[in-house]
Protein backbone atom coordinates (compact mmCIF):
# COMPACT_ATOMS: atom_id res chain seq x y z
CA UNK A 1 0.00 0.00 0.00
CA UNK A 2 3.10 2.41 0.87
CA UNK A 3 4.47 1.72 -2.53
CA UNK A 4 1.42 2.77 -4.06
CA UNK A 5 0.98 5.41 -2.17
CA UNK A 6 4.79 6.93 -3.34
CA UNK A 7 3.94 6.15 -7.19
CA UNK A 8 0.65 8.05 -6.71
CA UNK A 9 2.16 10.56 -5.16
CA UNK A 10 5.25 10.52 -7.88
CA UNK A 11 2.67 10.68 -10.33
CA UNK A 12 1.07 13.76 -9.04
CA UNK A 13 4.16 15.67 -8.82
CA UNK A 14 5.39 15.14 -12.31
CA UNK A 15 1.79 16.32 -13.66
CA UNK A 16 2.06 19.90 -11.66
CA UNK A 17 5.97 19.43 -12.42
CA UNK A 18 5.14 19.55 -16.35
CA UNK A 19 2.04 21.38 -16.01
CA UNK A 20 4.66 24.51 -14.21
CA UNK A 21 6.80 23.96 -17.25
CA UNK A 22 4.20 24.71 -19.71
CA UNK A 23 4.06 28.38 -21.23
CA UNK A 24 0.78 30.32 -20.45
CA UNK A 25 -0.85 31.62 -23.45
CA UNK A 26 -3.37 34.19 -22.69
CA UNK A 27 -4.60 37.43 -24.40
CA UNK A 28 -6.61 39.19 -21.91
CA UNK A 29 -6.85 43.18 -20.71
CA UNK A 30 -9.05 45.49 -19.36
CA UNK A 31 -10.82 48.40 -21.02
CA UNK A 32 -12.41 51.59 -19.99
CA UNK A 33 -15.27 52.85 -22.23
CA UNK A 34 -17.54 49.93 -21.76
CA UNK A 35 -19.87 50.60 -19.24
CA UNK A 36 -23.45 50.08 -20.61
CA UNK A 37 -22.77 46.71 -21.90
CA UNK A 38 -23.02 44.83 -25.16
CA UNK A 39 -19.44 44.93 -26.03
CA UNK A 40 -17.58 41.37 -27.41
CA UNK A 41 -13.56 41.39 -28.39
CA UNK A 42 -12.84 39.43 -31.11
CA UNK A 43 -9.69 37.80 -32.03
CA UNK A 44 -9.13 37.55 -36.18
CA UNK A 45 -6.84 35.86 -37.71
CA UNK A 46 -6.11 37.03 -41.37
CA UNK A 47 -5.22 33.73 -43.79
CA UNK A 48 -3.71 35.60 -46.53
CA UNK A 49 -2.05 38.93 -47.51
CA UNK A 50 -4.78 40.71 -48.72
CA UNK A 51 -6.84 39.95 -45.62
CA UNK A 52 -4.33 41.54 -43.13
CA UNK A 53 -6.62 44.97 -42.15
CA UNK A 54 -9.60 44.59 -44.73
CA UNK A 55 -12.89 44.11 -43.11
CA UNK A 56 -14.93 41.34 -43.43
CA UNK A 57 -11.70 38.75 -44.59
CA UNK A 58 -10.29 37.85 -41.70
CA UNK A 59 -11.18 34.40 -40.22
CA UNK A 60 -12.62 34.91 -36.43
CA UNK A 61 -11.04 32.04 -33.93
CA UNK A 62 -11.81 33.20 -30.84
CA UNK A 63 -14.06 35.85 -29.02
CA UNK A 64 -14.93 36.71 -25.40
CA UNK A 65 -17.23 38.90 -23.32
CA UNK A 66 -16.30 42.13 -22.43
CA UNK A 67 -17.11 42.34 -18.43
CA UNK A 68 -18.72 45.01 -17.00
CA UNK A 69 -15.74 46.10 -15.35
CA UNK A 70 -14.10 45.77 -18.81
CA UNK A 71 -11.95 42.98 -18.62
CA UNK A 72 -11.75 40.14 -21.12
CA UNK A 73 -9.74 36.95 -22.09
CA UNK A 74 -9.89 34.54 -24.63
CA UNK A 75 -9.98 30.46 -23.95
CA UNK A 76 -9.05 29.50 -27.18
CA UNK A 77 -5.84 30.35 -28.35
CA UNK A 78 -4.35 27.94 -31.19
CA UNK A 79 -1.20 25.65 -31.08
CA UNK A 80 1.13 27.20 -33.44
CA UNK A 81 5.16 26.30 -34.61
CA UNK A 82 5.57 30.43 -35.61
CA UNK A 83 4.77 33.76 -34.31
CA UNK A 84 1.47 35.05 -35.90
CA UNK A 85 -0.29 38.05 -36.75
CA UNK A 86 -4.10 39.23 -35.20
CA UNK A 87 -6.03 41.41 -35.35
CA UNK A 88 -7.89 42.62 -31.91
CA UNK A 89 -11.52 43.97 -32.29
CA UNK A 90 -14.36 45.35 -30.34
CA UNK A 91 -17.57 45.39 -31.46
CA UNK A 92 -21.13 46.17 -30.02
CA UNK A 93 -24.17 44.11 -30.21
CA UNK A 94 -25.72 43.98 -33.81
CA UNK A 95 -21.98 44.36 -35.46
CA UNK A 96 -20.16 41.90 -37.97
CA UNK A 97 -17.30 40.35 -35.69
CA UNK A 98 -14.49 40.98 -38.78
CA UNK A 99 -15.66 44.30 -39.13
CA UNK A 100 -12.69 46.43 -39.24
CA UNK A 101 -12.82 50.37 -39.22
CA UNK A 102 -10.23 51.61 -41.78
CA UNK A 103 -11.80 54.88 -42.92
CA UNK A 104 -11.27 56.73 -39.76
CA UNK A 105 -8.17 55.97 -37.79
CA UNK A 106 -8.95 58.07 -34.77
CA UNK A 107 -11.93 55.48 -34.62
CA UNK A 108 -10.68 52.29 -35.73
CA UNK A 109 -12.17 49.41 -33.71
CA UNK A 110 -9.26 46.75 -34.41
CA UNK A 111 -5.33 46.44 -33.43
CA UNK A 112 -2.80 44.07 -34.98
CA UNK A 113 -0.77 41.98 -32.52
CA UNK A 114 1.83 39.41 -33.01
CA UNK A 115 1.25 36.35 -30.79
CA UNK A 116 3.94 33.23 -29.88
CA UNK A 117 2.48 30.39 -28.54
CA UNK A 118 3.09 30.17 -24.82
CA UNK A 119 3.46 34.22 -24.63
CA UNK A 120 0.93 36.21 -22.31
CA UNK A 121 -0.32 39.85 -23.61
CA UNK A 122 -2.28 42.20 -21.31
CA UNK A 123 -3.91 45.00 -22.83
CA UNK A 124 -5.25 47.96 -21.71
CA UNK A 125 -7.06 50.73 -23.97
CA UNK A 126 -10.52 52.26 -23.86
CA UNK A 127 -13.61 50.98 -26.35
CA UNK A 128 -14.37 54.01 -28.08
CA UNK A 129 -10.79 54.63 -29.97
CA UNK A 130 -9.32 51.15 -29.60
CA UNK A 131 -6.27 51.51 -31.78
CA UNK A 132 -5.52 54.84 -30.93
CA UNK A 133 -5.67 53.93 -27.06
CA UNK A 134 -4.50 50.78 -27.19
CA UNK A 135 -1.56 49.38 -25.14
CA UNK A 136 0.25 46.26 -24.17
CA UNK A 137 2.05 45.67 -20.76
CA UNK A 138 5.67 44.68 -21.62
CA UNK A 139 5.58 44.52 -25.02
CA UNK A 140 7.47 42.00 -27.63
CA UNK A 141 9.97 43.79 -30.04
CA UNK A 142 7.53 42.76 -32.98
CA UNK A 143 4.80 44.24 -31.11
CA UNK A 144 6.83 47.48 -29.76
CA UNK A 145 6.96 47.96 -33.76
CA UNK A 146 3.54 47.76 -34.16
CA UNK A 147 2.86 50.03 -31.74
CA UNK A 148 5.22 52.55 -33.21
CA UNK A 149 3.73 51.81 -36.50
CA UNK A 150 0.10 52.79 -35.06
CA UNK A 151 1.09 56.14 -33.98
CA UNK A 152 2.84 56.63 -36.87
CA UNK A 153 -0.59 55.77 -38.68
CA UNK A 154 -2.66 57.83 -36.33
CA UNK A 155 -0.01 60.75 -36.35
CA UNK A 156 -0.22 60.90 -40.37
CA UNK A 157 -3.63 60.78 -40.31
CA UNK A 158 -4.50 63.76 -38.13
CA UNK A 159 -1.54 65.88 -40.14
CA UNK A 160 -3.17 65.15 -43.65
CA UNK A 161 -6.66 63.86 -43.11
CA UNK A 162 -8.82 64.22 -40.25
CA UNK A 163 -11.24 66.56 -41.11
CA UNK A 164 -10.47 67.14 -44.47
CA UNK A 165 -13.40 67.75 -47.01
CA UNK A 166 -12.42 67.83 -50.93
CA UNK A 167 -15.27 68.81 -53.45
CA UNK A 168 -13.33 66.62 -56.21
CA UNK A 169 -15.70 67.82 -59.18
CA UNK A 170 -13.32 71.04 -58.53
CA UNK A 171 -10.01 70.25 -60.26
CA UNK A 172 -7.63 71.92 -57.98
CA UNK A 173 -9.30 69.89 -54.53
CA UNK A 174 -9.05 66.47 -56.76
CA UNK A 175 -5.86 66.95 -56.91
CA UNK A 176 -4.96 68.03 -52.96
CA UNK A 177 -6.85 64.93 -52.02
CA UNK A 178 -4.53 63.12 -53.74
CA UNK A 179 -1.77 64.64 -52.95
CA UNK A 180 -2.75 64.39 -48.88
CA UNK A 181 -3.39 60.72 -49.83
CA UNK A 182 -0.13 60.15 -51.03
CA UNK A 183 1.44 62.18 -47.73
CA UNK A 184 -0.15 60.36 -45.49
CA UNK A 185 0.88 56.84 -47.05
CA UNK A 186 4.13 57.95 -47.56
CA UNK A 187 4.53 57.90 -43.89
CA UNK A 188 3.63 54.49 -43.73
CA UNK A 189 5.66 53.49 -47.08
CA UNK A 190 8.60 54.86 -44.98
CA UNK A 191 8.03 53.13 -41.92
CA UNK A 192 7.63 49.95 -43.78
CA UNK A 193 11.18 50.42 -46.25
CA UNK A 194 13.00 50.87 -42.53
CA UNK A 195 11.20 47.91 -40.85
CA UNK A 196 12.88 45.50 -39.28
CA UNK A 197 10.12 43.34 -38.41
CA UNK A 198 8.07 41.47 -40.91
CA UNK A 199 4.71 41.59 -39.74
CA UNK A 200 4.81 44.97 -38.82
CA UNK A 201 6.63 46.22 -42.30
CA UNK A 202 3.15 44.13 -44.52
CA UNK A 203 0.89 45.72 -41.98
CA UNK A 204 2.01 48.97 -43.22
CA UNK A 205 2.25 47.86 -46.38
CA UNK A 206 -1.79 47.02 -45.95
CA UNK A 207 -2.63 50.23 -43.99
CA UNK A 208 -1.27 52.16 -47.35
CA UNK A 209 -4.36 50.98 -49.10
CA UNK A 210 -6.85 48.03 -47.43
CA UNK A 211 -8.38 47.94 -50.79
CA UNK A 212 -5.30 47.14 -52.48
CA UNK A 213 -5.28 49.88 -54.62
CA UNK A 214 -1.41 50.84 -55.33
CA UNK A 215 -1.21 51.92 -59.07
CA UNK A 216 0.26 55.00 -57.38
CA UNK A 217 2.85 53.81 -55.31
CA UNK A 218 3.93 50.30 -57.29
CA UNK A 219 7.61 50.65 -56.55
CA UNK A 220 6.66 50.35 -52.91
CA UNK A 221 4.85 47.00 -53.74
CA UNK A 222 8.32 45.57 -55.55
CA UNK A 223 11.09 47.30 -52.58
CA UNK A 224 8.98 45.29 -50.21
CA UNK A 225 8.98 41.95 -52.14
CA UNK A 226 12.46 42.26 -52.66
CA UNK A 227 13.59 42.68 -48.82
CA UNK A 228 11.03 40.34 -47.50
CA UNK A 229 12.44 37.29 -50.05
CA UNK A 230 15.63 37.94 -48.49
CA UNK A 231 14.60 37.29 -45.29
CA UNK A 232 11.38 35.07 -45.29
CA UNK A 233 11.25 33.34 -48.98
CA UNK A 234 9.02 30.66 -47.80
CA UNK A 235 6.58 32.82 -46.36
CA UNK A 236 2.95 32.65 -48.22
CA UNK A 237 2.41 35.87 -47.54
CA UNK A 238 5.47 36.98 -49.13
CA UNK A 239 4.71 34.84 -52.30
CA UNK A 240 1.86 36.49 -52.64
CA UNK A 241 3.41 39.73 -52.41
CA UNK A 242 5.66 39.11 -54.95
CA UNK A 243 2.78 37.49 -57.20
CA UNK A 244 1.34 41.08 -56.72
CA UNK A 245 4.34 43.03 -57.90
CA UNK A 246 5.20 41.06 -61.08
CA UNK A 247 5.72 43.72 -63.90
CA UNK A 248 2.24 42.53 -65.67
CA UNK A 249 0.23 43.59 -62.78
CA UNK A 250 1.65 47.08 -62.48
CA UNK A 251 2.32 50.05 -64.33
CA UNK A 252 5.28 51.17 -65.77
CA UNK A 253 7.73 52.34 -62.76
CA UNK A 254 10.65 54.62 -61.93
CA UNK A 255 13.75 53.01 -64.05
CA UNK A 256 11.74 51.13 -66.36
CA UNK A 257 11.88 52.38 -70.33
CA UNK A 258 8.86 53.41 -71.33
CA UNK A 259 7.19 51.14 -74.30
CA UNK A 260 7.58 52.26 -77.83
CA UNK A 261 3.87 52.70 -78.33
CA UNK A 262 2.40 53.64 -81.43
CA UNK A 263 0.14 56.98 -81.07
CA UNK A 264 -2.72 57.90 -83.24
CA UNK A 265 -3.12 61.53 -83.35
CA UNK A 266 -5.30 63.71 -83.84
CA UNK A 267 -4.43 65.38 -86.71
CA UNK A 268 -4.91 61.55 -88.06
CA UNK A 269 -0.94 60.61 -88.22
CA UNK A 270 0.21 58.41 -85.96
CA UNK A 271 3.66 58.29 -84.47
CA UNK A 272 5.98 56.41 -82.75
CA UNK A 273 7.04 57.43 -78.83
CA UNK A 274 10.40 56.96 -79.36
CA UNK A 275 11.13 58.74 -82.60
CA UNK A 276 9.41 61.78 -81.00
CA UNK A 277 11.22 61.75 -78.07
CA UNK A 278 12.63 64.60 -76.15
CA UNK A 279 16.68 65.49 -76.82
CA UNK A 280 16.64 65.84 -73.14
CA UNK A 281 13.24 65.26 -71.65
CA UNK A 282 9.81 64.20 -72.83
CA UNK A 283 6.56 64.51 -70.67
CA UNK A 284 4.06 61.35 -71.40
CA UNK A 285 0.70 63.38 -70.03
CA UNK A 286 -2.36 60.89 -69.95
CA UNK A 287 -5.51 63.15 -69.39
CA UNK A 288 -9.13 63.43 -70.50
CA UNK A 289 -11.35 66.28 -71.66
CA UNK A 290 -13.95 65.16 -69.08
CA UNK A 291 -10.86 65.80 -66.65
CA UNK A 292 -11.22 69.07 -64.21
CA UNK A 293 -8.09 68.71 -62.96
CA UNK A 294 -6.60 67.44 -66.04
CA UNK A 295 -7.78 70.98 -68.25
CA UNK A 296 -6.68 73.05 -65.33
CA UNK A 297 -2.85 70.85 -65.86
CA UNK A 298 -2.76 71.87 -69.59
CA UNK A 299 -3.41 75.36 -68.98
CA UNK A 300 -1.64 76.06 -65.72
CA UNK A 301 1.20 73.62 -65.98
CA UNK A 302 2.02 72.36 -69.50
CA UNK A 303 1.66 75.07 -71.49
CA UNK A 304 4.39 77.40 -69.51
CA UNK A 305 6.42 74.43 -69.49
CA UNK A 306 5.92 74.18 -72.93
CA UNK A 307 6.70 77.94 -74.02
CA UNK A 308 9.61 77.62 -71.43
CA UNK A 309 11.83 74.32 -72.66
CA UNK A 310 10.58 72.69 -75.40
CA UNK A 311 13.31 74.87 -77.21
CA UNK A 312 15.46 73.36 -74.97
CA UNK A 313 14.99 69.78 -75.32
CA UNK A 314 11.66 69.50 -73.78
CA UNK A 315 9.16 67.34 -75.74
CA UNK A 316 5.42 66.44 -74.06
CA UNK A 317 2.87 63.62 -75.52
CA UNK A 318 -0.64 63.52 -74.51
CA UNK A 319 -2.79 60.65 -74.38
CA UNK A 320 -6.68 61.31 -73.98
CA UNK A 321 -8.97 58.91 -72.84
CA UNK A 322 -12.02 60.07 -75.06
CA UNK A 323 -14.89 58.71 -76.94
CA UNK A 324 -16.30 62.23 -78.44
CA UNK A 325 -13.89 63.40 -81.14
CA UNK A 326 -15.42 66.86 -81.27
CA UNK A 327 -15.47 67.17 -77.79
CA UNK A 328 -11.31 66.51 -77.30
CA UNK A 329 -10.49 68.86 -80.21
CA UNK A 330 -12.46 71.03 -78.49
CA UNK A 331 -10.71 70.85 -74.82
CA UNK A 332 -7.02 71.01 -76.96
CA UNK A 333 -8.17 74.19 -78.20
CA UNK A 334 -9.67 76.09 -75.56
CA UNK A 335 -7.00 75.26 -73.49
CA UNK A 336 -3.74 75.45 -75.74
CA UNK A 337 -2.77 71.77 -75.54
CA UNK A 338 -2.39 71.90 -79.51
CA UNK A 339 1.23 72.91 -79.22
CA UNK A 340 2.35 69.30 -78.30
CA UNK A 341 1.36 65.82 -79.85
CA UNK A 342 -1.95 64.33 -79.23
CA UNK A 343 -2.95 61.22 -79.49
CA UNK A 344 -6.21 59.18 -78.59
CA UNK A 345 -7.97 56.07 -79.94
CA UNK A 346 -10.95 57.89 -78.86
CA UNK A 347 -11.82 54.35 -76.93
CA UNK A 348 -12.91 55.75 -73.72
CA UNK A 349 -11.88 53.61 -70.94
CA UNK A 350 -11.55 50.84 -73.23
CA UNK A 351 -7.87 52.46 -74.45
CA UNK A 352 -5.17 49.48 -75.76
CA UNK A 353 -2.48 51.43 -74.50
CA UNK A 354 -3.96 52.78 -71.08
CA UNK A 355 -4.25 48.63 -70.54
CA UNK A 356 -0.67 48.19 -72.19
CA UNK A 357 1.13 50.49 -69.58
CA UNK A 358 -1.27 49.00 -66.95
CA UNK A 359 -2.74 52.42 -66.17
CA UNK A 360 -6.47 53.19 -64.76
CA UNK A 361 -6.32 56.06 -63.33
CA UNK A 362 -5.99 59.80 -64.56
CA UNK A 363 -4.56 62.35 -64.40
CA UNK A 364 -1.34 60.62 -64.71
CA UNK A 365 2.37 61.24 -66.74
CA UNK A 366 5.46 60.05 -66.78
CA UNK A 367 8.46 61.49 -67.44
CA UNK A 368 11.35 60.10 -69.39
CA UNK A 369 15.19 61.30 -70.10
CA UNK A 370 16.39 61.10 -73.47
CA UNK A 371 16.53 57.14 -74.03
CA UNK A 372 12.96 57.10 -72.69
CA UNK A 373 13.72 55.82 -69.28
CA UNK A 374 11.10 57.00 -66.80
CA UNK A 375 12.69 59.08 -64.48
CA UNK A 376 9.81 59.94 -62.39
CA UNK A 377 6.01 60.12 -63.02
CA UNK A 378 2.69 61.53 -61.13
CA UNK A 379 4.04 64.68 -60.49
CA UNK A 380 1.74 67.52 -61.30
CA UNK A 381 0.93 71.88 -59.83
CA UNK A 382 3.78 73.74 -59.62
CA UNK A 383 5.99 70.21 -58.21
CA UNK A 384 6.28 69.42 -61.61
CA UNK A 385 6.94 73.26 -62.98
CA UNK A 386 9.93 73.17 -60.73
CA UNK A 387 10.77 69.50 -61.51
CA UNK A 388 10.77 70.39 -65.07
CA UNK A 389 12.89 73.45 -64.31
CA UNK A 390 15.59 71.79 -62.16
CA UNK A 391 16.17 69.33 -64.26
CA UNK A 392 16.57 71.31 -67.47
CA UNK A 393 18.44 73.67 -66.40
CA UNK A 394 21.45 71.56 -64.13
CA UNK A 395 21.35 68.30 -66.32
Amino acid sequence: MKTILIKITSLFLLVLNLMACQPSADIFGKLEGVEKGGFKMYLIQPENLSEVAASYLGTVIDSAEIKPDGSFKFQNLPITKEPVLFELAIQESGKFPNFLENDDTSKSNYMPIVWQFGESIEITGNSNAFQKTFSIKNPSEENKSLLNLRDINQNAYQTYLEGKEWHVEIGEQLMAKEHAILQYQTALINFADNAQHFHPALVALRWVSPSNYYERVPEFLVRQCTKWTEAQPEHLWVQQLCKQSEPSNLPVLVGDTFPNLELPLITKDTIFINNALGKKLTIIDLWASWCAPCRKENRDVLVPIWNAYHNQGLQIMAYGLESDETAWKTAVEKDGAGLWFQASDLLGDDTPIMKQIRVQTIPANFILDANGMVLAKNIHGTTLIEWVKNYMENE
